[in-house]
């Protein structure tokens, strides 16, 4: 395996089992830096996404310049 940067961003190469050179995103491995985001929350979320769903519906209403989204009452 080995860790370059191509393409702007950290790729990591390996040979897979028929000794092809694969290339992915080093985000997509171990290889890779953890996402600060992830590593802050540590997968906790403050919001549910129908919560926030909603809250764009009522920042629409008060904004009243574009059509109130339709979002589902689960």
């Amino acid at each position: 395996m080995d860790v370059r940067r191509a393409w702007g961003e950290d790729r990591v190469y390996v040979h897979d089992a028929q000794g092809e050179l694969k290339r992915l995103p080093a985000a997509w491995t171990s290889a890779g830096a953890a996402d600060p985001f992830l590593a802050v929350s540590a997968g906790r979320s403050l919001f549910r996404a129908a919560d926030l769903l909603r809250l764009v519906v009522l920042v629409q209403a008060l904004d009243g310049s574009r059509r109130p989204a339709e979002v589902s009452s689960e």
